[in-house]
C-alpha cells in the first residue's frame, strides 16, 4: 500500500506565523493565549506541554499581570482595552489578511454610518467576533440564504466575507443580494487565496487515491469545509482527528493507494503520525 501526504494541505501562513510566534514568546517565560490557537486539539496539547495556557475572555478580565497572545483570528477591540485595562502585554498574532479586513470593515462603518455593513460567515466564529467588533457589533452575520430576510434593503449594503468561506459561494450571497438591494449594494471579495486555493488543490488530490484520510480538529470550519470538498472529488474519504483514530479495521483489504491530508489547522507533523500509524497496522 503506497502512503501520500499532501503537500499543499497543512497550516497557512497565519496559523503558522501564530504558532511560530508562540514558540518564541515561550522562550521568553510564561505565556497566555487567548482560546484555542488553533482548532486542532492535538496541536493545543503539544503548546500546552512546551507551557502555553490557554485562557477564555473571562479569565482575561481576572488577570492582573502577564502577557497575553491573541491567536491569527484575529480580536475586537474590546479585547485590546481589556488587556490595557488590566495592564497586560499584548502579543498580536493576528493573521496579516484578518487584519487588513478588519481595518476595511472598520473603515466603511466609520465613513458611511447609516449604511449596513454586511459580513458572510459563520455566526460566533472567532474571526467573525472580531470583525463584528469593528463595528460596535451592528454588523449582520449572513450564514446563508435563511438570513437574506434580515437585510435592511432601502439601506446603503456593504458585503465582506470571512476569509475562509467558499468563493462560489460568497458569488451566490452576492447575486441573491444585488437582486434584492433598492439602493447602493457594495462588496469585496476578502477571501484569503491561500485558503480558497487548496480547495481544487484537495480534490485534485483526493481523486488521485483509493482512500483518503482526512485529518482535522473536529471544531475547525475550515476542516468541515474542506473535508466535504474531498467527500465530493471521492466517496472514500474518512474524518481523523488523531492517529489513535487509526484502527486496523479502518481500511478495507486490497486497497492500494492512500492519501493524508487536511485543514489548514492541521500540522504537518499531524499527518505524518498518522501515516506512521497506519503504517503499523500492516494494512
Amino acid at each position: 500500500m503506497t502512503i501520500t501526504i499532501d503537500t499543499h494541505s497543512g497550516f497557512c501562513f497565519g496559523v503558522t506565523s501564530a504558532i511560530s510566534k508562540a514558540e518564541e514568546e515561550l522562550g521568553k517565560g510564561p505565556l497566555y493565549c487567548l482560546g484555542d490557537i488553533v482548532h486542532n486539539s492535538e496541536e493545543v496539547a503539544r503548546l500546552e506541554q512546551a507551557g502555553l495556557q490557554t485562557i477564555d475572555h473571562t479569565q482575561l478580565g481576572q488577570l492582573t499581570s502577564g502577557r497575553v497572545l491573541l491567536r491569527a483570528h484575529g480580536e475586537p477591540p474590546s479585547t485590546y482595552q481589556t488587556a490595557n485595562q488590566q495592564s497586560l502585554e499584548i502579543i498580536d498574532a493576528t493573521c496579516p489578511v484578518v487584519k487588513k479586513l478588519q481595518e476595511r470593515i472598520r473603515a466603511t462603518y466609520r465613513n458611511h454610518p447609516q449604511a449596513q455593513v454586511l459580513i458572510y460567515g459563520k455566526v460566533g466564529h472567532a474571526e467573525v467576533v472580531g470583525l463584528q467588533g469593528q463595528t460596535d457589533d451592528t454588523a449582520l452575520v449572513i450564514e446563508g440564504e435563511k438570513d437574506l430576510d434580515k437585510i435592511d434593503y432601502t439601506r446603503e449594503l456593504y458585503l465582506f466575507s470571512q476569509t475562509t468561506m467558499s468563493i462560489a459561494d460568497f458569488q451566490h450571497m452576492v447575486e441573491c443580494i444585488r437582486m434584492r438591494a433598492l439602493g447602493r449594494f457594495e462588496y469585496h471579495d476578502t477571501i484569503c487565496r491561500n485558503v480558497a486555493n487548496r480547495v481544487e488543490q484537495l480534490r485534485q488530490f483526493a481523486r488521485q487515491q483509493d482512500y483518503v484520510l482526512f485529518v482535522g480538529g473536529q471544531k475547525s470550519s475550515n476542516a468541515k469545509v474542506l473535508f466535504s470538498c474531498c467527500v465530493e472529488a471521492n466517496e472514500h474519504t474518512i474524518f481523523i482527528s488523531s492517529p489513535s483514530d487509526i484502527t486496523p479495521d479502518i481500511l478495507p483489504a486490497g486497497v492500494n493507494r492512500v492519501g493524508i491530508c487536511g485543514a489548514t489547522s492541521t500540522p504537518l507533523w499531524l499527518m505524518e503520525s498518522v501515516a506512521q500509524s497506519l503504517r503499523a497496522t500492516g494494512l
